[in-house]
């Protein structure tokens, strides 16, 4: 293929991505502020959040819609995690160099970890089984109805209702299981 050929695909591709992204606009914004919600208090603005998630999203290809919708609920949740972990890096002095050891005892952390502990645990479920994974992207953070991902999916239900439960007994396992077996400091 030639670099005018390549131009002209990679171009299309992109016009594509715009239209995709212009179609479920509202969706996204709508799952944005949904999760912004969710937070003790609002790191950033939901249209900060869905321009940021396109941003991340640009540069790949997606076959339908729900394949998009699913992408972008991770990629925002991974945002927020980011930020949430910055603004605590800042609370705690994150912008100064440490030159010396405390000595008082450290203080309890914020509440703030419960989004992080059910991220790891998606991202676990997503290694175990992807279609769980999915669903509750889907119904979790994307807010979709089961009659709506049962639509998208083009299956059953009861089938998406039998995944959606499985998924929140295995989130409900891998959760207790690292709550239980929390991880060793470095």
């Amino acid at each position: 293929m030639s670099g005018c050929e390549e131009t002209a695909v990679s171009g299309r591709e992109h016009a594509e991505s715009r239209e995709l992204f212009a179609t479920v606009y509202s969706d996204l914004h709508r799952m944005a502020t949904r999760e912004l919600r969710r937070g003790p208090t609002p790191i950033v603005s939901p249209t900060t959040l869905v321009h940021e998630t396109f941003l991340n999203l640009s540069h790949r290809q997606f076959t339908d819609e729900a394949h998009f919708l699913a992408y972008a609920a991770r990629a925002m949740r991974g945002l927020i995690i980011t930020q949430l972990r910055n603004r605590g890096r800042q609370k705690r002095g994150g912008q100064f160099e440490i030159t010396s050891i405390p000595t008082e005892l450290p203080y309890a952390s914020e509440p703030d970890t419960a989004l992080e502990a059910l991220s790891g645990a998606l991202e676990e479920l997503a290694t175990i089984d992807a279609r769980l994974a999915e669903c509750v992207d889907l119904k979790f953070i994307c807010g979709f109805s089961l009659p709506e991902i049962a639509r998208m999916w083009n299956v059953s239900e009861r089938t998406v209702q039998r995944d959606w439960d499985k998924a929140r007994v295995l989130l409900h396992r891998l959760m207790k299981a690292a709550e239980n077996d929390p991880p060793v400091a470095t």
